[in-house]
């Protein structure tokens, strides 16, 4: 490491050449080790440059609208306003982060579905315009709280693929267009475009397809209106990968060419996530606790049994959970396996284990089953792409405090920020 740039709230160490993010990871778990253990994560902000030269690179010109709600930590938010990308938010504090950063209204839209009253007028006093909206009674709040407001309706999006019901849907349906249509045009709001968001678990791309044709539907509907149009939001779901995003481009790029062309005047922009931040972020967390127990309560359920009664198997209790920064495993499988950080020996014998959070609660499952080694109460354990759904604003649950941030980026990377944003 070498020096760190000061700022009031944060700072980013830059890497000497030559050094990894793994040294990196070594240095603070030598230091925490002497200090108390507590779980940390390493920012490698670099990555997000890195990221948002690939996005430049194949889905160019969509204008990235980065959600707040994904990661909102200072360095994030601020390397991404740097690049010149936007922000979509979903609450009050939200807008106040990115506002603080000095970023325009113009470069901010609103998203939440279900909007409080008094955060629309927020949105209202700070010049945020840009909003979404899928039903006729948000609609009504919206014009009551904010007479400037432009919105952008929010249609519905099927993946004919998908092999689950989904729990909870926001976007309307083609039908319900027209009648927003009618009771803006009584309310005096306007509607200037389309927003639509495909999952990042969707399957079948052919999805983008549907939705785009949709929405051509929508700006064709809304001409009969007189509503002017010139937006289209395609949102989010990409995962990070640069296969994904070729071949996300690779579906929408020509229906687009057709349905809004550069000389239509409509601006297209999306909302990736987890494509910027998932793989910048890793948490390394330590282990408070172990005990022997049987296999057969290890075991998933359906699961035969087929190892011999005299392997011991292992519970371990570590340090952060699913009340921390596991919080997505509540609600979705994990999207990283445990890396055990001290040298064991290739052929050393892996033991079923299962990883719990400190907090004793039976929801407080990290991982299942997995193998490792058998280890310590001490040792520590390596998490990768951690920085998407954990890293949002300070819970209060259980007196949740988020592990520390160590922010780092090469010099090479440090350049190609400030070429970007020149």
């Amino acid at each position: 490491m070498k020096g760190f740039l000061e700022d009031a709230n944060y700072s980013i160490g830059l890497l000497d050449e030559g050094a990894t993010l793994a040294d990196v990871i070594d240095n603070c778990i030598y230091e925490h080790t002497h200090t108390g253990k507590k779980a940390f994560y390493v920012g490698d902000l670099g990555k997000l440059v890195r990221n948002n030269i690939q996005w430049q690179n194949v889905m160019a010109p969509i204008k990235p609208f980065y959600p707040v709600k994904c990661n909102s930590t200072p360095g994030v938010l601020e390397i991404l306003g740097t690049l010149g990308v936007g922000f979509a938010c979903s609450s009050k504090s939200e807008m106040a982060l990115v506002q603080d950063l000095g970023i325009s209204p113009e470069n901010i839209i609103y998203t939440n579905p279900c909007k409080q009253a008094s955060q629309i007028k927020y949105a209202a006093k700070a010049g945020i315009n840009i909003m979404t909206c899928d039903n006729d009674i948000e609609l009504k709040k919206i014009s009551r709280n904010h007479p400037n407001a432009k919105l952008l309706l929010h249609i519905a999006t099927e993946d004919i693929t998908a092999g689950e019901e989904v729990n909870m849907k926001f976007g309307t349906t083609l039908k319900n267009c027209r009648h927003l249509m009618e009771c803006a045009k009584e309310l005096g709001v306007q509607i200037v475009g389309v927003k639509f968001h495909v999952s990042g678990s969707c399957k079948d791309l052919q999805t983008y397809i549907h939705a785009i044709s949709d929405a051509r539907c929508v700006f064709d509907m809304a001409e009969e209106f007189g509503f002017k149009m010139n937006m289209l939001d395609i949102g989010g779901g990409f995962t990070g990968s640069e296969p994904q995003l070729e071949e996300v481009n690779h579906v929408i790029r020509p229906l687009l060419d057709v349905y809004f062309p550069k000389e239509s005047g409509v601006n297209v922009i999306a909302e990736p996530g987890c494509y910027y931040v998932s793989s910048a972020f890793t948490l390394a967390v330590n282990i408070i606790a172990k005990k022997t127990v049987e296999y057969d309560k290890l075991l998933p359920s359906g699961v035969e049994q087929t190892r011999n009664d005299d392997e011991p198997v292992f519970t371990y209790y570590i340090n952060d959970g699913v009340y921390g920064s596991f919080a997505s495993k509540l609600s979705e499988k994990l999207n990283t396996i445990p890396e055990v950080h001290k040298k064991y020996k290739e052929d050393e014998p892996l033991f079923a284990s299962s990883l719990w959070g400190p907090s004793c609660d039976e929801l407080d499952q990290i991982v299942e089953n997995c193998l490792l080694p058998e280890l310590s109460v001490g040792d520590w354990l390596i998490f990768d792409n951690m920085g998407s759904g954990t890293l949002g604003e300070q819970s209060t649950f259980n007196n949740y405090q988020r592990p520390l941030i160590y922010y780092m980026m090469s010099f090479s990377d440090w350049d190609d920020k400030g070429k970007q944003n020149t």
